[in-house]
């Protein structure tokens, strides 16, 4: 079987999200399954790395897609010519776009629908981009998979998708997260944030990720109980809007947050595994891949009551409303002073994160390509 593959979110020391979700999948699935080919699709010059096995073949597809007057072309008319050269039995496409124009038997990943819900979190051309596309490409695609029942639930709401189409497959987490030695987290700490203990955000910096309330709710966590604690934030800024910068700048305790930019796993696993507890707070996510990972080091986690995250969590967290700033703070006094509850958490959180394995994804994407192949078989 030859396999297309839209690839163009593999970025080397890049990899976001949906860029992780590809590389895990598909760099286990490729040599699962040697007897197939696949033809792995960037939109720019690719790193040797990401050819993970003999059986893929890269094919860069001009020009960098990384706008949507672009995003449009490279679907709509540099892809579809690169796959009728291929002539694919399936075309996969895991970061939610599609082609209206090619003819081949497609499988779509999307991953949640946030620019429905809260599109004033979004700059104007990609929302109105994806908007327009997006019921488009799901009605095109011959199936669709997603990452948690609420996106599936969503999906069908939003763009009257018939449920028997779309198979939910759960994300996994990266096995160099577990826990961590004493003497490991009280050099990370020092590292870090001066030997003091810190609260860790961890995600791109922007407006959905309700940076702005967690500020708010750690700058009144200090006021309230005078704790010598930092908050580390991990990621690029996104989108730094100024509601995110205005409450940033009329922080009290600003001094207190510290900023690192991306780290790459290898890092990041000491950095999350040393904190109390990791303060992820969305208004809206499809998943929420940092609450695996921090059940796997062994820290309690706080998030949101809303969307697919209690889902994942289940009880395993304390689940708080996003847009109460005095929720936030009370989870985080109660990790702070209350060291039963904290040890509880990560008992259940240790017992939670076996639910969830990118081994198991993959196999569960191989599923649904099957599942897809044989629709195909049964409307010919």
């Amino acid at each position: 079987m030859k396999i297309a593959v839209n690839t163009r979110l593999l970025l080397k020391n890049k990899l976001e999200g949906i860029g992780w979700f590809t590389y895990e999948t598909f760099s286990r699935m490729v040599k699962a399954h040697p007897e197939h080919t696949f033809y792995f699709l960037f939109d720019r010059p690719f790193d040797k790395s990401f050819v993970f096995s003999h059986n893929v073949i890269p094919i860069v597809v001009p020009p960098p897609a990384r706008h949507p007057v672009l995003h449009y072309w490279w679907f709509e008319q540099a892809l579809p010519r690169a796959l009728k050269k291929i002539h694919p039995d399936i075309f996969i496409s895991p970061d939610a776009y599609n082609s209206l124009a090619s003819p081949f038997r497609n499988l779509m990943v999307i991953h949640d629908l946030n620019f429905v819900h809260h599109p004033e979190m979004m700059p104007w051309l990609p929302r109105k981009y994806y908007n327009y596309f997006t019921p488009r490409y799901a009605r095109k695609a011959d199936r669709i998979l997603t990452v948690s029942q609420f996106t599936r639930q969503d999906i069908v709401k939003q763009y009257g998708i018939d449920p028997a189409k779309i198979d939910v497959v759960y994300n996994g987490a990266n096995p160099l997260y577990a826990p961590i030695s004493e003497k490991q987290l009280q050099l990370t700490r020092q590292e870090i944030a001066q030997g003091r203990p810190y609260f860790i955000f961890v995600g791109a910096l922007n407006p959905r990720k309700n940076i702005a309330g967690l500020f708010k709710a750690f700058d009144l966590y200090i006021q309230e109980t005078a704790a010598d604690t930092c908050l580390v934030i991990v990621g690029k800024k996104m989108f730094w809007s100024r509601k995110i910068e205005k409450a940033y700048s009329s922080m009290t305790h600003k001094n207190r947050v510290i900023f690192t930019g991306r780290l790459e796993p290898e890092v990041l696993k000491n950095v999350m595994g040393s904190a109390l507890a990791l303060t992820f707070v969305p208004f809206f996510e499809g998943f929420g891949i940092p609450i695996v990972e921090a059940f796997r080091t062994g820290i309690p986690v706080i998030t949101s009551n809303i969307t697919a995250m209690p889902e994942v969590a289940e009880d395993a967290a304390l689940l708080v409303n996003p847009f109460e700033v005095k929720e936030i703070a009370g989870a985080m006094k109660n990790i702070t002073f209350a060291p039963e509850l904290r040890k509880k958490l990560v008992e259940k959180g240790f017992e939670r994160s076996k639910t969830f394995s990118w081994d198991k994804t993959a196999k569960d994407f191989w599923k649904s390509i099957e599942q897809t192949m044989q629709q195909a078989k049964s409307t010919k």
